[in-house]
């Protein structure tokens, strides 16, 4: 009989079991059936449907009251579950179809283990599963004759092989990934009923993905660009995709221009250059017609756009969203990933260098992190405010260019995100992994971002274009761990064999299920509207110079230094001179100071004004927010896996090595020796000692601190190697912590560096019986991540 799970919807559907059974039609027991088994099932399928003889919840359909609170859908209990399935035969399993469906399942969403693949001790097979004999040689009509058409075995591979590339990624096409999963410190649900924030100490598997923006797949790691900070959260009600970056704005406001800014930072279409570069003509000649652009370039050309690693950056949602609690009341919220390693990064020589020295860098260090049991951990962190808190900013939140300065609205930490294993195979989870805004769980809404709403249609469709069709929430990492019923069917690469021969709703031939979730689904927030149908922006969204102001009044004086050098970089660069002049005119509006700065740069005399799109902008209500300087978040966990360099040679003197060796292992930090080549080199005292880096294969800009070691005959060879003055004087100049022991001192004046005056700066010394005091004040001096009064190169002899 027609049922409805909800009870609370008792009182609505009160009259829908007796007018079902009232007008079932009667059945007449001894009617003559030419097909028993036949007969039986369209008997029984006349009855299931005779049980609902309308749709009860047509009416429920009107009316504001029942759009916030919809009905569960119409069930009908069917007699057998042989009623509704596809076949009569489903129970005859065989070892590839197995058994029938169990009641209300998908198993295709799940864990991963039921598709990982593993060949131990299995011999090589086609795809079809025939036994491969020979896999050297195709076959030929005789041993030097012409190879056969009929040879499926070549066919296959080389067909297969033709057709593994699948279409990049328009923009994030470079990326890293890694599994883990979100705990939530305590239950959110005065605020939304979402899953991950349920109770407290609940964990949600996550699946992150790193990324650069402009470059192509097989670009470099270390390229000036904004770093994209996707989180796919497979909760119990659906996949939750937090899409995000590593900067909490974007260059534009609304959706209509994303094409434009990306086709502008792409590379420029006559001749294909530059790639994974903002520093030419397209980018800045529209960047500097488009004056909203202008906070988000102060971020860009800061040292965010540089990170030290994938493991020491911020993630931002960027977009206001809302939350939604049980109730149906909702908040304005912002989203923030605070790294656990605190915020560092490169500085521009040092990440021009490990680009030809390691492409790879930051996709390195986020796997051997995780290899070596070191997981990355970040806090999540909101913004809650109410409506009527973003009335009263003096900036709107719809817009994305702006950010909520702390001062206004404190983080609140919600729960953290542990990345504890990487992906076992890059294509099938990093390549093939869909993120989507669109993807958003109970709890979790939209605001009226003009941005956020073209971005909820983009990615979608980004992903059928990319992924061969309809169907990519098949593939296994996309699929979600809550179980998906409905009645979309067929497309590309579907891997679902539904049963039944019902593929719609309302339905009676199947009991109406899968039927509607009522008041449990997804219920937008029913935000009254009452506006005309318009092409604009707000008012509030005309002004375009105050927070880039204030990220520039924020940032310590090395760092807008930085910024004034990156400009200067990224607009010489430029060769059409009018641009320059339109995009510094622009930056007087942010700071005299830097405007000068990078005018002076270029050789240029400092430009009037660019006039700003409203006369008499309102006053921002913070002018400097400590929290927007990366100084802001040294992070917690002192030297673990920092990488540092000690050189070595024949003759280095073993005592120090080692106990410097225990103390930094036991800090946490990863030692590599490094030597004129690889191999194994002697001590004085006759100990092997193997080198796993050389100077020439991994230069020093891949290391975080380098010590020198003592031994006069260690030194002297160092001495004569020109890899060890430019091993020594990048660390200098790049402010990372050196330690010379004993003799190595040598080998700082050899390059000029007067470490006496300098002690306070990272340079320590120490002799070799004194490694152990002066060990913890290294530490200290390489967890500061780098010292940047040293941020020039010294002169060498």
């Amino acid at each position: 009989m027609a049922t409805n799970n909800k009870s609370t919807q008792s009182a609505r559907l009160s009259g829908k079991t007796a007018k079902a059974e009232k007008t079932a039609p009667h059945r007449h027991n001894k009617l003559l059936k030419t097909n028993a088994v036949t007969m039986q099932q369209a008997d029984a399928s006349d009855a299931l449907v005779a049980a609902m003889p309308y749709n009860s919840n047509k009416k429920l359909e009107h009316g504001h009251d029942n759009a916030v609170l919809p009905p569960d859908g119409i069930t009908v209990k069917p007699d057998s579950a042989a009623l509704t399935a596809s076949t009569h035969t489903e129970q005859d399993g065989t070892t590839k179809t197995g058994a029938a469906a169990r009641p209300g399942s998908n198993p295709a969403n799940g864990p991963l283990d039921r598709v990982r693949v593993d060949a131990s001790e299995q011999p090589l097979t086609t795809n079809q599963g025939v036994p491969v004999a020979d896999n050297q040689n195709s076959l030929k009509a005789g041993l030097r004759g012409p190879t056969l058409l009929e040879d499926f075995i070549l066919r296959e591979k080389i067909t297969h092989f033709d057709h593994e590339r699948i279409p990049e990624r328009v923009v994030h096409a470079r990326g890293s990934a890694a599994h883990g999963y979100f705990e939530a410190y305590k239950a959110l649900t005065r605020y939304t009923r979402a899953a991950p924030f349920a109770e407290k100490g609940k964990r949600t598997p996550v699946f992150v993905r790193f990324s650069t923006v402009a470059g192509e797949r097989g670009s470099k790691d270390t390229a000036r660009d904004v770093r994209g900070f996707a989180v796919k959260f497979y909760t119990d009600e659906g996949n939750w995709d937090l899409v995000g970056n590593n900067m909490p704005v974007f260059f534009i406001q609304d959706a209509m221009k994303f094409p434009d800014l990306v086709h502008a930072v792409k590379p420029e279409p006559h001749h294909g250059m530059p790639q994974a570069a903002s520093a030419h003509d397209t980018f800045w000649d529209f960047v500097s017609l488009m004056p909203e652009s202008t906070h988000m370039l102060m971020w860009l050309m800061s040292d965010r756009a540089i990170p030290r690693s994938y493991r020491m950056m911020q993630g931002f949602g960027v977009h206001t969203f809302r939350l939604v609690n049980q109730q149906g009341e909702a908040v304005f919220c912002k989203f923030h990933w605070k790294p656990l390693l605190g915020t560092h990064s490169l500085v521009w020589d040092e990440a021009v260098k490990i680009s030809g020295a390691d492409p790879d860098f930051h996709r390195r260090d986020l796997w051997e992190a995780i290899e070596s049991g070191e997981f990355p951990e970040w806090e999540l962190a909101v913004q809650i405010f109410t409506e009527e808190q973003a009335e009263g900013f003096s900036f709107d939140v719809l817009d994305s260019t702006k950010l909520i300065p702390e001062e206004l609205v404190p983080l609140t930490p919600v729960g953290r995100m542990v990345l504890n294993r990487n992906p076992d195979n890059f294509f099938a989870e990093t390549e093939q992994v869909a993120f989507c805004t669109a993807h958003i769980i109970p709890g979790i809404d939209f605001s009226n971002d003009p941005l956020l709403a073209g971005r909820i249609h983009s990615y979608v469709d980004t992903q059928i274009s990319r992924l061969g069709g309809p169907n990519f929430h098949e593939i296994p990492i996309n699929s979600p761990l809550a179980q998906v019923q409905n009645n979309q069917r067929d497309g590309m690469h579907r891997q679902a064999i539904n049963r039944g021969r019902v593929a719609y709703e309302p339905n009676s031939l199947a009991g109406g299920c899968p039927f509607q979730a009522g008041s449990a689904g997804f219920i937008s927030f029913p935000e009254a509207v009452r506006e005309d149908k318009v092409r604009g922006k707000p008012e509030k969204f005309a002004e375009h110079y105050a927070q880039a102001t204030l990220f520039y009044n924020s940032q310590t004086a090395i760092e807008k230094a930085h910024i004034a050098a990156a400009f200067r970089f990224e607009l010489s660069k430029v060769e059409v001179p009018a641009i320059r002049q339109r995009m510094l005119s622009s930056l007087v509006n942010v700071s005299q100071e830097l405007a000068a700065e990078v005018a002076t740069g270029l050789g240029m005399t400092l430009p009037q004004a660019m006039p700003k799109a409203i006369a008499e902008p309102p006053p921002p209500q913070v002018t400097e927010s400590p929290a927007l300087s990366l100084k802001a978040l040294p992070g917690e966990c002192g030297i673990r896996t920092r990488q540092i360099a000690v050189l070595i040679d024949n003759g280095v003197h073993y005592p120090s090595l080692l106990s410097l060796y225990k103390a930094l292992t036991d800090a946490g930090a990863v030692m590599h020796f490094v030597g004129p080549r690889v191999g194994t080199f002697v001590s004085s005292s006759n100990e092997q000692i193997l080198a796993n880096k050389s100077m020439e294969n991994s230069p020093s800009v891949l290391f975080d601190a380098l010590i020198l070691p003592d031994g006069n005959d260690a030194v002297q060879t160092l001495a004569g190697c020109m890899d060890t003055t430019d091993f020594i004087n990048n660390q200098f100049r790049h402010g990372k912590a050196i330690l010379a022991v004993g003799a190595g001192r040598q080998l700082l004046k050899m390059v000029g560096i007067d470490a006496d005056s300098t002690k306070a700066n990272g340079i320590l010394l120490a002799d070799s019986s004194k490694v152990e005091e002066i060990a913890s004040t290294f530490i200290k001096a390489v967890a500061a991540h780098r010292h940047p009064s040293r941020d020039a190169k010294p002169a060498t002899t």
